[in-house]
């Protein structure tokens, strides 16, 4: 008899949910966590991140007090070490909530490092919690090393900072996002390699602060996933905040010294040229956590050390799922929690739908924010859709104007046809809030004219988004 129906290893976003859904369609349930409860999310990731932005928000609202009839005395500061306690806080209540969730669904938390071992077969080795994690201890009540057994395993072991050749982390001048997370010192000018969603987020924290920041990206322009027009707009406002951009090149060679280092960077026509930094924060994308899981020996199927699933998070092997990161992309917490209920779902015998990746939202929450969904324009036009596009300006936008955060654009595509909305982007104030809105209409197949004969409430920023529609249409109203 096996001891489980259903183990999960990782606790990450995709992991917990996983577990806490299983545990809800009553299936016998345990999760395995090597190192800390709530992954690297929770821990390492969004969450801690979005603390910290925070804190560059309320800096940046301190020092502008007074275009809000606000008067301040003495000096605004940022205090970094406050910061980094305050996230490192933020990181430790979501660990907590997630050991009082798996609690509440009478889920078994194994603590170690998992291996397959067999069909239907886990090993679980004791492991040591990374220097970053010293001090971490298992949640009370937590099963030991040992081998397990259940009906399915479900992997959700995520991913890790991608290392370049040459730019190799060493904790102290070059950095991941670990060692951005736990800064101790504002960099004298930080080099960030990458513009996708965690190099832009860090460099707009530390240029809030104060530090000079430079970002360098291979692609020919920054935030190369969004769409083109919302990423030069994006890059525009950067510019402004004193962040300086170099694309279409990358960093060729990267000399270190006790100070700072040197970083010679190449362009697409061979030019080279040298910039100078305390420090270098590599933001280059990330890779599966795929090693040591007993993959090959269970002939778990790869593709670039990613484990090929179908649409349900169905390995090759049968009772081998896979969810999250180590899926695939996009590498987005909402994604392997979405995959989560819909695996586990088909191994309760339910009738989940799958997946649609063209209906999952993409959030960068820098100043100002970005936030998309769908197919961009470049790729509308590249299916050969006949397309209408609608864009409507914060500037024009009462509430954003009392905000004082005018600056923004909202951008939708229809099909010009059936009037089906394509895809959403945004840019601009607590636009990671609003994105939901265009997710549910896709989902809701609404079309651009059930978009417009709906309400928005006044004054809203979300009345951006009607604008934009009736804009789409030929009708918009404020600009």
């Amino acid at each position: 008899m096996q001891d489980y129906d259903v183990i999960v290893v990782g606790a990450g976003p995709g992991g917990y949910v996983a577990a806490i859904r299983a545990a809800q369609l009553g299936l016998k349930t345990a999760i395995v966590e090597r190192e800390h409860l709530g992954g690297i999310c929770s821990n390492w990731g969004c969450i801690p991140t979005k603390a910290l932005l925070k804190s560059a928000e309320a800096l940046e609202t301190a020092r502008r007090a007074a275009d809000y009839g606000v008067r301040v005395t003495g000096e605004v500061a940022a205090d970094l070490a406050a910061m980094v306690e305050r996230s490192r806080g933020v990181a430790g209540r979501m660990a907590g909530g997630v050991a009082m969730l798996m609690r509440k669904n009478r889920i078994d938390v194994i603590w170690g490092k998992a291996r397959l071992d067999g069909p239907g077969a886990v090993t679980v080795e004791a492991a040591a919690p990374h220097p970053r994690n010293a001090g971490a201890q298992p949640p009370k009540g937590a099963l030991g090393a040992g081998r397990y057994t259940a009906r399915h395993v479900i992997l959700a072991t995520g991913a890790r900072p991608r290392v370049l050749p040459g730019l190799e982390p060493d904790g102290r001048r070059v950095w991941t996002y670990f060692e951005a997370l736990a800064a101790t010192d504002l960099p004298g000018h930080l080099l960030v390699v990458g513009s996708g969603a965690i190099g832009i987020e860090f460099a707009s924290f530390f240029a809030a602060l104060g530090a000079p920041v430079t970002v360098v990206e291979a692609a020919p322009r920054i935030l190369p996933a969004e769409d083109a027009e919302i990423a030069d707009f994006a890059r525009q406002q950067f510019a402004r905040r004193g962040i300086a951009f170099h694309t279409g090149c990358t960093v060729t060679q990267l000399d270190r010294g006790p100070a700072g280092v040197t970083a010679t960077l190449r362009g697409g026509k061979g030019e080279t040229r040298s910039i100078e930094a305390s420090h270098v924060l590599v933001a280059a994308g990330v890779e599966p956590n795929s090693e040591d899981l007993g993959l090959a020996e269970a002939g778990v199927a790869l593709e670039r050390g990613f484990v090929r699933t179908d649409a349900l998070g169905r390995s090759n092997v049968a009772g081998i799922h896979a969810i999250g990161d180590l899926a695939g992309g996009p590498m987005l917490a909402h994604k392997a929690e979405h995959e989560a209920v819909i695996c586990v779902e088909a191994i309760a015998g339910q009738n989940p739908h799958a997946l649609n990746r063209d209906r999952i939202p993409g959030c960068t929450y820098c100043d100002p924010q970005i936030a998309s969904v769908g197919l961009t324009e470049e790729r509308a036009r590249a299916e050969g859709r006949d397309v209408a596009i609608g864009k409507f300006p914060f500037l024009a936008n009462g509430k954003a104007i009392a905000l004082g955060a005018d600056q923004g654009l909202v951008k939708v595509i229809h099909d010009r046809r059936t009037g089906e909305l394509l895809g959403a982007h945004m840019v601009g104030a607590e636009v990671t809030e609003m994105i939901q809105g265009f997710v549910l209409a896709m989902e809701l197949e609404g079309t651009d004219r059930e978009l417009a004969e709906a309400v928005f409430p006044h004054p809203t920023l979300s009345e951006t988004m009607k604008e934009a529609v009736l804009a789409a249409m030929g009708r918009a109203i404020n600009i």
